[in-house]
């Protein structure tokens, strides 16, 4: 059984989109990989940490990570469920129009200078319209095309992305942290007990967390949790049992945070993403 499952949902003269997903076997450092062209990466389901040099991203819902063409890098599975990405390849014209300067090495090839940024929810929330309307063949081209576009400007709109910004050892906490949230979303976890995964005082994450990320450890869980109810509203009829697979206290909590991360509640967004 192959390792990656590739399923094309968009394919114009500008863009491409692809819904990417992997069985997660490898759970220390694969083989070398190379990207053989730039592209976006959102990873709305699973986690994994991709290795570049000495630096590495975890990769989860909250993150967009850019793979540069002719870049190596490895990955690693330390969590296991294996993951899926909606992967984007924008052509290079449009790229340059869009993401900032300050994104960019300089120089005639177009390389990114930093391997991730944290997204907000509104991101998102395209991240899930646009794969749903793809998959469910929703969506025609020119509004799949218009959906992307505006994906990768709100993904690398400098007010709506945070860059990590902190020592290596700073980040590599902040890291074990996240992989401590993914490894069981639905779990209530409290502050005492991550600390203790990741072998540091409470009071030391939670400053670091909030310096790395820009937002506090709670609302980082809360994201995760929203992300996955995105990626999983196609698949339920009923929301409450949702929420409580989650880890949300009762339908009434679920349905107040999504509206308050995206702007309308899981049966509108729903109902906008799936026509149903």
């Amino acid at each position: 059984m192959s390792e990656f499952a590739v399923h094309s949902l968009l394919n114009t003269q500008t863009l491409t989109v692809q819904d990417v997903y992997c069985l997660g076997s490898c759970r220390e450092q694969s083989e070398e990989e190379c990207a053989s062209q730039t592209h976006l990466v959102f990873p709305y389901r699973g986690v994994y940490v991709r290795h570049l040099g000495h630096d590495q991203a975890v990769a989860e819902a909250n993150q967009v990570l850019f793979f540069n063409a002719g870049e190596s890098y490895r990955v690693s599975h330390p969590v296991p469920g294996g993951d899926a990405n909606l992967t984007l390849v924008i052509s290079e014209p449009l790229l340059r129009e869009i993401a900032p300067r300050s994104f960019l090495h300089p120089g005639a090839v177009l390389v990114f200078r930093q391997q991730r940024l944290r997204v907000d929810a509104r991101t998102q929330a395209l991240v899930a319209m646009l794969r749903h309307s793809l998959r469910e063949h929703i969506a025609e081209p020119l509004e799949a095309e218009s959906l992307t576009l505006t994906l990768v400007q709100r993904a690398l709109g400098p007010r709506t992305t945070h860059a990590a910004g902190a020592t290596i050892g700073r980040r590599r906490l902040v890291d074990r942290a996240k992989l401590v949230l993914t490894s069981d979303l639905a779990r209530r976890w409290t502050l005492a007990e991550i600390a203790s995964e990741v072998r540091c005082s409470p009071v030391y994450l939670t400053q670091v967390f909030q310096q790395v990320e820009g937002l506090p450890l709670y609302r980082y869980q809360l994201r995760l949790r929203l992300a996955r109810s995105l990626d999983l509203l196609a698949e339920y009829d009923d929301l409450t049992t949702l929420s409580l697979e989650l880890g949300f206290s009762s339908h009434s909590h679920f349905s107040a945070a999504f509206r308050e991360a995206y702007g309308r509640s899981p049966s509108e967004f729903r109902q906008s993403a799936l026509r149903r």
